[in-house]
């Protein structure tokens, strides 16, 4: 498995909050702290979700969980936690650092050049 990037004062803050807990009705998460890791993995290549590593899990149900846990409202609650942390408190990205598909960027639009109504054909 690759590096981890969530130290274990940082999940031992976080791991309450997240749903799937034994305590939780519904499915038991698997393992949560791996699936974190897998998320952070993502954030720091940049990499499409397709190139997450199978150490991680399948890269679909990854992303899928990861798309329920934006609409919960759960990463913002993780995001305010560990911004608690003052090597977070000034984080910022920039267009340096988050790459845009090919296929974001505005299309371009071509000046075509039209005559002029009152120029006379001769």
């Amino acid at each position: 498995m690759p590096r981890t990037v969530l130290r274990n004062d940082q999940w031992n803050r976080i791991k309450d909050l997240l749903p799937g807990k034994s305590s939780d009705c519904g499915v038991t998460a698997k393992d949560n702290r791996k699936f974190l890791e897998a998320v952070l993995w993502i954030a720091r290549t940049g990499a499409p979700w397709r190139d997450l590593p199978n150490s991680f899990g399948n890269w679909h149900r990854v992303y899928v969980r990861y798309n329920r846990w934006c609409h919960k409202g759960t990463w913002r609650d993780i995001f305010e936690e560990l911004s608690k942390d003052k090597d977070l408190e000034y984080l910022m990205v920039d267009g340096s650092i988050a790459r845009v598909h090919q296929h974001g960027a505005p299309k371009k639009q071509l000046k075509m050049m039209r005559p002029l109504a009152n120029q006379e054909v001769v």
